[in-house]
């Protein structure tokens, strides 16, 4: 019987002509991983792109229309030695959940077979130069061999099954030397016990894996904590739309369904399906996914609406003008992937070192023993040499050295208030240079608050907030929050985009727009913030204007004084209104700042400063932010930002303040500082060591002890990541 396998449901347009997939791969583990899937996928005739992003071991790819069955892909990576499937961001993380907790399996089963095997070695250690007899040595080193024997088959299983893969599709990968030094020494010592020899290499093999497992649980935990995005924007996306078909009649369609020119009507609680404008009706919408603002627009006649926006109160008739992939939703989507494939130069650097080490190690093993054997020495004398090779040339200090950095620091960074969202956030906040910041929620307070509070009546103030309890504008919660009221007014009324009303002792009293409460009068005599939002009260024949805005962080003076203090520059970009953010740019004392951007713009900019050598940390917090986030060199957003900046974002500050951001800037130099002398330190062991190991001076043992030393020597290094960032105020 004949299966056929139909994957055209996860295929979409990529451009004219083009065709695009994202398939998940399972057991890439590397930049070597990368580069050997992009040359295999490459090869294929007719692939236009083929793009690895570690994170989420996700392979983007685009061939030409109509000239390659999908299913081709994945038989490909399957004689390069990897699983594949389409990618669904569900099954993706259970699966990244999977091998996380497999992986710290192996980690305790490693980790507890080291600490029995060392405490039986000891003796032994101590024995071969003293008094204990050739019996007792032999039941110590049976004894190991019963721990490290079955704990290395089940801790091993992450090398093991990455070298066998590797071999079978006649490739190599940096496995395939640690799975053949660990299984040398292993047999060796078995060999060695047999023939009741003073030394076994137990104790060096599971002592490897240990210290290899630490690195690698590491290294994924942190990739884990960066999320695809795809499912947060998938969430914003309305499948289906209520599409007119004649006059008064409507009919639920998908999306897809939907053209230019069409009407939809937009109810009140759903989220837009479509680019458009407004042609009847009137209500509030919440378009902060888009444009960051979270202040309700009033939608009415000739207003733009988009895609993910959400109607708040009335019904609205929508003339379509872009519906699907054309939505700024979709262009927002495409920019944010093509950023997040964008690779570094520590990647590329990566790269090169992967495919040059697995073949040096083993070329330089395999001269030992030969090299050994034509100067006259013994079959067992060279192998035992070469295995002595291939271990202290494990790569364990330098797989250490960026990730045992990375995790202190992460903790200083934690106490300072901020939290690390991808791998490599560090090294490049480090290599920061020039600072973009958002304006709404990112240099102001997610929050809004009323300015002139102290100057309105405390009996008037009070029952203003116990009337907005009544209404769900973020106007009127600012107003309630500032009051502090909890019991609402009974019988308030709401008129959707004007405001709230009710009757207290007989007396009628109003809250929301001046129009709705007959102040105009008062709001264009009064001294009011052109930033602010205007509410008016009214009770009666009392009338009083509230100013609510958003208000700047506490420290956002200080914090730009000590970015410029360390020669950083600085600039606003935002989409809000001119006003708005003239206002906060001369309050802070900065010279360069755009109103009114779109995502693309920001994109832009970034690309601008790339151009011209600067490496941008972008500080935003909104939807239309993610693009310019992901396209930055390293980007932050506050802990109030949309779900999608938080998952974007390379870092995540918490609080009010916005110090975090400086204190995670020298948090990261000096760990960058720590992370190249770890570096130096682990290839200046190894200069040292190989020579010495190939002079046949030391055992296994002795090269299993130098390895981890020079783990040790890397992690003690790696606290000082600990040390306190200078204070900003």
């Amino acid at each position: 019987m004949q299966v056929t396998r139909d994957f055209s449901h996860y295929v979409r347009a990529a451009g004219t002509g083009l065709r695009h997939i994202d398939l998940a791969v399972e057991g890439v583990h590397c930049a070597g991983c990368m580069a050997k899937i992009e040359r295999g996928l490459s090869a294929i005739p007719d692939v236009t792109l083929a793009r690895v992003n570690l994170t989420d071991r996700r392979v983007a790819l685009e061939w030409k229309e109509g000239a390659l069955d999908p299913a081709r892909f994945i038989d490909r990576l399957e004689e390069l030695g990897y699983k594949a499937y389409p990618y669904e961001t569900e099954s993706a993380e259970a699966s990244e959940v999977a091998e996380s907790r497999f992986l710290l399996r192996c980690l305790g089963v490693a980790a507890f077979a080291t600490m029995n095997v060392m405490m039986l070695s000891i003796p032994v250690w101590s024995g071969n130069v003293s008094d204990m007899l050739p019996e007792q040595r032999d039941f110590f080193h049976w004894l190991s061999a019963l721990i490290a024997l079955p704990a290395a088959a089940y801790a091993g299983q992450p090398f093991f099954r990455s070298a066998w893969h590797a071999l079978s599709n006649k490739t190599t990968n940096m496995d395939v030397p640690i799975s053949i030094g660990v299984c040398l020494a292993l047999g060796m010592s078995v060999v060695e016990t047999i023939h009741h020899a003073e030394h076994a290499y137990f104790d060096a093999a599971i002592m490897l894996l240990t210290f290899l497992l630490i690195g690698r649980f590491l290294d994924q935990n942190m990739r884990r904590r960066t999320r695809a995005v795809a499912g947060n924007l998938a969430a914003l996306k309305a499948e289906t739309a209520a599409k007119f078909v004649g006059l008064d009649e409507i009919s639920q369609v998908p999306v897809a369904a939907i053209h230019p020119g069409d009407i939809v009507l937009l109810r009140p609680g759903e989220r837009c399906a479509v680019d458009g404008t407004v042609i009847e009706g009137r209500s509030e919408i919440d378009q902060s996914l888009i444009t960051g603002e979270t202040l309700y627009v009033t939608a009415e006649q000739g207003t733009p609406v988009y895609a993910g926006s959400m109607n708040i109160s009335g019904a609205l008739r929508v003339r379509v003008s872009a519906a699907s992939e054309a939505t700024l939703l979709a262009e927002i989507t495409r920019l944010l992937d093509h950023a997040l494939q964008a690779r570094s130069r520590y990647m590329r650097l990566a790269d090169r070192a992967s495919r040059l080490y697995a073949p040096v190690v083993h070329a330089t093993a395999l001269i030992t023993i030969l090299g050994w054997v034509a100067f006259g020495a013994s079959w067992h004398d060279a192998i035992v040499t070469g295995v002595a090779v291939l271990i202290i040339t494990c790569p364990c200090a330098l797989g250490l050295a960026i990730p045992t950095v990375q995790t202190v620091a992460s903790g200083a960074m934690f106490k300072s208030g901020v939290l690390l969202n991808s791998g490599d956030a560090i090294e490049r906040l480090a290599e920061a240079d020039h600072v973009i910041f958002d304006k709404t929620g990112t240099l102001t307070l997610p929050d809004l608050d009323v300015t002139n509070a102290a100057d309105i009546p405390a009996d008037i103030f009070a029952l203003a907030g116990r009337l907005a309890l009544s209404s769900h504008h973020p106007v009127a919660a600012a107003v309630t929050q500032a009051a502090g009221a909890t019991s609402p007014i009974v019988g308030a009324v709401e008129e959707a985009g004007q405001g709230v009303r009710a009757t207290v002792d007989g007396v009628e009293i109003r809250l929301g727009r001046p129009s709705f409460c007959g102040a105009e009068a008062l709001v264009v005599g009064a001294d009011l913030d052109p930033e602010a939002s205007v509410v008016a009260f009214r009770r009666d024949d009392e009338k009083f204007i509230l100013s609510v805005r958003q208000g700047l962080r506490p420290d956002a003076q200080a914090v730009i004084a000590a970015l410029r203090d360390r020669h950083i520059g600085i600039e606003i970009l935002s989409g809000d209104r001119e006003p708005a953010v003239i206002a906060a740019a001369h309050a802070l004392g900065i010279a360069e700042w755009r109103a009114g951007v779109t995502p693309a713009d920001k994109i832009a900019r970034i690309e601008e400063l790339k151009r011209r050598g600067a490496r941008v940390l972008m500080v935003g917090d909104g939807m239309n932010d993610a693009p310019s986030l992901a396209a930055a060199h390293v980007s932050m957003s506050p802990i109030s930002a949309a779900h999608l900046s938080q998952a974007t974002a390379d870092l995540v500050f918490l609080g009010r303040p916005l110090g975090p951001v400086v204190a995670a800037i020298d948090s990261a130099r000096n760990a960058l500082h720590l992370m190249r002398q770890n570096l130096w330190l682990a290839i200046g062991y190894n200069v040292i060591a190989v020579p010495v190991a190939i002079s046949g001076v030391v055992t296994p043992l002795i090269a299993a002890a130098a390895m981890s030393g020079s783990s040790i020597l890397v992690m003690l290094n790696s606290l000082r990541a600990r040390s306190r960032t200078r204070e900003i105020m």
